[in-house]
């Protein structure tokens, strides 16, 4: 835990009724998701801590009592209300480098035209300056990511509330909301070089700002992820390479299920949502007949890529508005044994890019796509991609048909009902 941590606040938070005799309008906290929203219904559903007695609904301000919060032992539902900004990193990233760690030697020692492009530098000693970045690396990594078991519901208080810099871990649990919170992408202080890395080595980064991990009924709705302050844009060149400090804003990894992201704004990333982390037959043995998830009524805002890239998973992929600029690479990543199916989603592209990039074709896999629009008209995005794309035809028909849907909304109504309701802060 950070230095200077202080005492975990509890706040017990009953319902009580107002005065004249009318109830208290419904705490958010305590709302569960509704029946037939997507693939988080399925089975049980998903009521986080909806059932939290009093003595397990905590209100949180700081990073120390969010994870103080997580961790309160006890069994059952809990809450935690989160209000402001709760800033993992208010001390900087100097607070985490090891003794001794010194960027510039780091740079002077693997420099290309020192070190080459052939070696990797898994082998370099603790005492080295990959060693001293690793050890770095780690403490930044016991600050930075916090927990969340079982039975949880985690929600912002108000139109203000946010986790900056923090990496949610949703892991091997079952039952979790995450409601009206802004997320600031967590900067990864020590980035490593691999110079093997394709032809001219690369830096790659740690952290995404949440991680479904193995676990099943996760809902995420009315948050806004965001790079925030430190978009790539003003990221440096190191080695002739962007010194990447992020990875993604959203990873539903490792045998996850039945997870429903709706009402959501993802905005100014590059790799933004994975669905599935590997082609590696020991993954899909745990992969295979899960990772089913859906999207609805989310923004996706001046992305880059993966929004979503899927492998395995039955991802249905309805009523949401993607908004691109010049950096835009595409939106759909279509995966090995991925069955995704993208229908009533509005498509808002800068002149001069093709609808043909909103799917792209990673691995042999089947695709339903129907009843879209790009810039407002109605769009075929199959035929257009295959027409542009001859080389990587796609596959029309995913073999299955959603039916997990409340109200679905045709593809020209999308982009205002989206922008009036999507996002942390907004209507819900």
């Amino acid at each position: 835990m950070l230095a200077g941590c202080t005492a975990l606040v509890l706040t017990l938070t009953g319902t009580t009724a107002q005065a004249h005799g009318h109830s208290a309008p419904r705490d958010p906290a305590r709302q569960t998701l509704p029946a037939h929203d997507g693939w988080a219904a399925h089975g049980t559903g998903t009521s986080g801590g909806a059932a939290a007695d009093a003595a397990r609904v905590y209100t949180v301000r700081t990073w120390a009592q969010f994870r103080a919060a997580l961790a309160a032992g006890g069994t059952g539902p809990r809450i935690i209300k989160v209000k402001g900004t709760v800033d993992a990193v208010s001390e900087g990233c100097d607070a985490f480098a090891a003794p001794g760690y010194d960027f510039d030697a780091y740079l002077a020692k693997y420099a290309p035209g020192t070190w080459g492009l052939d070696t990797d530098l898994s082998a370099e000693p603790d005492d080295s300056p990959e060693g001293l970045r690793r050890a770095s690396a780690a403490r930044q990594d016991q600050a930075i990511k916090a927990n969340v078991p079982a039975d949880t519901t985690i929600i912002g208080i108000g139109r203000n509330a946010g986790i900056k810099g923090a990496s949610l871990q949703i892991k091997g649990v079952d039952n979790v909301i995450v409601r009206n919170l802004t997320f600031e992408s967590p900067v990864d202080c020590f980035p490593q070089w691999d110079p093997t890395d394709g032809d001219r080595g690369n830096w790659n980064s740690e952290y995404d700002s949440a991680v479904v991990y193995g676990s099943t009924h996760v809902w995420l709705d009315h948050n806004t992820f965001t790079d925030g302050e430190h978009p790539d844009s003003a990221a440096p060149v190191h080695f002739g390479m962007l010194y990447q400090r992020h990875d993604g804003q959203l990873d539903i990894v490792r045998g996850a299920d039945l997870v429903t992201a709706s009402w959501n704004v993802f905005r100014d990333h590059d790799k933004t949502i994975l669905i599935g982390n590997s082609d590696s037959e020991s993954t899909a043995v745990g992969d295979r007949g899960k990772l089913r998830t859906t999207f609805h009524h989310n923004l996706f805002e001046d992305l880059v890529e993966r929004a979503p890239r899927v492998r395995f998973g039955q991802v249905d992929v309805y009523d949401n508005h993607f908004v691109a600029d010049g950096s835009y690479a595409y939106s759909f990543g279509v995966g090995k044994e991925s069955a995704l199916v993208a229908e009533h989603n509005a498509f808002t592209l800068p002149a001069g890019v093709s609808p043909a990039k909103v799917l792209k074709k990673w691995s042999e896999a089947p695709v339903t796509a129907a009843h879209n629009r790009v810039n407002g008209r109605p769009v075929d995005l199959i035929a257009v991609h295959n027409a542009e794309l001859p080389a990587e035809t796609l596959r029309s028909g995913a073999g299955w048909t959603p039916v997990l849907r409340t109200a679905v909304h045709p593809a020209q109504a999308v982009p205002g009902i989206v922008g009036r309701g999507a996002g942390a802060g907004r209507p819900r």
